[in-house]
């Protein structure tokens, strides 16, 4: 088996919050990635259709305002309904090309009713099949405000030619159990996905690496003051309080001996490709494998829950 891969860090600003735009960007960015013959590319958290930017311009805590209200049923139809279609022509591209996907959305789920979204990773493999969608599990801070929190159906790895990929949104890359679920499946290429910024991924990127011994791909989008659409509601109030740049990008990959191979890359757009070789994990595993022979599953174990929670169950 051939053991390398080529990965495709897609780091981009959204059309904010704007859906169609969005998918065009992405779809743009699958054929560029395909042309240079990448069999994976990764795009950031939530990129699809944005992070929620005015939480923290805004007053985003503030009790019934219409401009939450507003805001917020902006998001929701923007936000991507899996069951409706809306990544058909994503999976398609996938297909044609033969290229994987990891891809940051804000989920609109019709088995959780279809009006409060999720931070939602989705893997679609190579054949363009959606093989799972990961509900982060503990939105962060402000975020609490707009996302609901998930479960641990998500918490799947997936065959990539010689590797075992898995991945988590955000801050869940800091929640030593979350790893764990997926390193115990046999993980040995974890992908983390970031709304953007290197202050998030310079530490966490690394660490993951060198303990999990696996690669680490972080991969995290761009945002300044200009990408925000006109159409914006309340888009004054927003870029009242908004810095230039929101967030820098600061996608990565380390090794399994926690050094990098590509250190961040900041205020870049654009795909940042890199081959990466499955022996190193083998080789770095020699003297460490934390689920493997350096574990004690007889006197700590974990137990995952990956059933997928939902409200009204229809017997």
């Amino acid at each position: 088996m051939n053991t390398t891969l080529k990965i495709a860090m897609a780091q981009m600003a959204p059309v904010w919050l704007d859906k169609t735009a969005t998918i065009d960007k992405i779809e743009n960015s699958i054929k560029e990635a395909a042309k240079n013959q990448c069999e994976l590319i990764v795009f950031g958290e939530a990129l699809l259709p944005g992070y929620p930017f005015w939480l923290a311009l805004t007053g985003g805590a503030e009790w019934n305002t219409t401009l939450n209200k507003e805001i917020y049923a902006h998001y929701v139809n923007n936000s991507i309904c899996i069951e409706k279609g809306d990544l058909d022509s994503i999976c398609e591209l996938a297909k044609a090309h033969s290229i994987a996907i990891y891809l940051g959305i804000m989920e609109r789920p019709l088995d959780r009713g279809g009006h409060s979204i999720y931070a939602s990773l989705v893997y679609i493999n190579e054949k363009g099949e959606v093989k799972s969608v990961h509900r982060k599990l503990q939105p962060t801070y402000d975020e609490r405000l707009t996302w609901a929190p998930g479960d641990g159906n998500g918490l799947q790895v997936h065959p990539l030619k010689a590797f075992t990929v898995g991945g988590l949104n955000c801050w869940e890359n800091w929640m030593p159990l979350p790893r764990t679920a997926l390193y115990g499946q046999g993980e040995n290429l974890h992908i983390a996905v970031w709304p953007g910024s290197d202050h998030n991924t310079k530490d966490i990127t690394r660490f993951i690496a060198r303990e999990s011994r696996s690669f680490v791909v972080s991969v995290s989008s761009l945002m300044n003051k200009n990408d925000f659409p006109k159409e914006t509601p309340h888009l004054d109030a927003i870029l009242k309080n908004a810095p230039e740049t929101l967030t820098n990008g600061g996608s990565c990959i380390a090794g399994p001996d926690g050094e990098w191979i590509v250190a961040p890359v900041l205020h870049k757009e654009g795909l940042i490709i890199q081959d990466i070789d499955f022996n190193r994990v083998l080789e770095e595993r020699q003297n460490f494998d934390p689920v493997g022979h350096y574990s004690r599953p007889d006197v700590t174990k974990l137990i995952v829950n990956r059933e997928r929670q939902t409200t009204v169950e229809i017997k």
